[in-house]
């Protein structure tokens, strides 16, 4: 199936369908939230790690293993519990939603209703589907298929580390080899290794080599590559990496360099008439323009929007998936650092649809039960149970 019709179910005859959604059913779910309350919130700490030590991309230093993140949990005066990830909010923002109704803090159909929210908005959409007895993604209208494509977003720069012996590109083909073991069938794959870390034109010899390496190796066990640049490329450089890897199916080029409508218009062009024409251009993650992305999105230059699941926020991505459908441009949230965000992320995909793949970022943690959602043979399902399905374990 060609890249440029991934659209698959997500259709607009399949989406309009949707869109009619019982607005009694809506009322009825208005109504079970504004018998809560908020009684009490509270922030925690949540541990987590990766399964091994992640390096360098092209512009920051080692990523580590071991990590802390802020949970906030909400309760109502009913006894429920919803929470997710956030940051603490500035001294006061809570005293005010103590007491509120839940039903004026987000709609079901919609997501929060006030952005100063924003801290809030995966523990209040954990909240109403706990509250109203559903998952996530059928609050969002189900729109997408349950399963979805998921990659292993865990970097690969592993040849530089440690920094007293560093361990060769062996380190990158044994690392893949665990995720791929692990579940994976996509693997995106760090590259701009000249960009800070290495001679300009070794690293870019380097980036060609690893890639066409993991390809080589891996071909046989259905393998299918994202490369990542970080911003790290010229255009010249990301037509050198392409006419280096030929013949080396890509699914898509992440953030060649900063987001430009020419050069990203010429990167596209060439790939186009060169045998790159089913890879798809993807960007907006790093410190985006949102409103510039989607312009790009409006004019067929760039083939998906990948703004951070967190920080530009659940609510934002439902505002804004119906804009990218209208255009016919892919979406994958940014869920790098956390499983907590895959797992966000997956909800999204099979709540509005148009999620291409899905960032999967492998995650162990004595704190938090992740619940069920299978991976295997590169596909992960969505959890069915209440919420996001996730459980706080402190």
């Amino acid at each position: 199936m060609k890249r440029r019709n991934f659209l698959q179910n997500t259709s607009f005859a399949a989406t309009a369908a949707l869109i009619g959604r019982s607005s009694a059913a809506e009322s009825d779910a208005l109504e079970t939230l504004a018998e809560h309350r908020i009684e009490q919130i509270e922030f925690k700490e949540v541990r987590f790690s990766w399964p091994r030590l992640v390096g360098k991309n092209s512009r920051l230093d080692v990523h580590g293993q071991h990590h802390r993140l802020t949970a906030a949990v909400v309760h109502t005066d009913k006894s429920a519990t919803g929470w997710g990830s956030a940051w603490r909010p500035d001294d006061g923002l809570t005293d005010l939603i103590r007491g509120k109704r839940v039903s004026e803090l987000i709609d079901p159909a919609s997501g929060i209703l006030n952005p100063q929210l924003h801290f809030l908005d995966f523990a209040l959409h954990d909240l109403a589907g706990i509250i109203l007895d559903q998952p996530v993604y059928q609050m969002l209208g189900a729109k997408g298929p349950k399963e979805s494509l998921l990659y292993s977003g865990m970097i690969y720069f592993d040849e530089l580390e440690p920094k007293d012996h560093p361990a060769g590109l062996d380190k990158v083909i044994e690392n893949c080899a665990w995720d791929l073991d692990h579940g994976y069938r996509q693997l995106k794959v760090k590259i701009g290794r000249g960009g800070k870390w290495y001679p300009h034109d070794e690293g870019l010899k380097t980036d060609i080599e690893i890639v066409r390496r993991i390809h080589d190796t891996f071909k046989d066990r259905g393998v299918e590559l994202l490369v990542d640049a970080n911003d790290a490329y010229s255009v010249e450089d990301a037509i050198a990496f392409l006419e280096g890897i030929r013949g080396v199916p890509l699914f898509w080029f992440e953030e060649p360099f900063r987001e430009d409508r020419e050069k990203t218009k010429q990167l596209r062009d060439w790939m186009h008439g060169n045998g790159y024409e089913n890879t798809l251009v993807a960007d907006g993650e790093a410190d985006p323009d949102p409103a510039f992305c989607l312009e790009l999105a409006r004019e067929h230059i760039l083939d998906a929007i990948l703004h951070d699941t967190q920080s530009y926020g659940f609510t934002a991505w439902r505002k804004l998936m119906p804009k990218l459908v209208g255009c016919g441009t892919a979406a994958s949230p940014h869920a790098w650092g956390d499983r907590f965000k895959t797992n966000y992320t997956i909800h999204l995909a099979a709540g509005l649809g148009n999620c291409c793949t899905i960032e999967g970022v492998t995650c162990e943690s004595e704190d938090v039960d992740f619940g069920d959602y299978p991976l295997e043979d590169g596909k992960v399902t969505v959890s069915d149970a209440p919420g996001f399905g996730m459980k706080l374990l402190v």
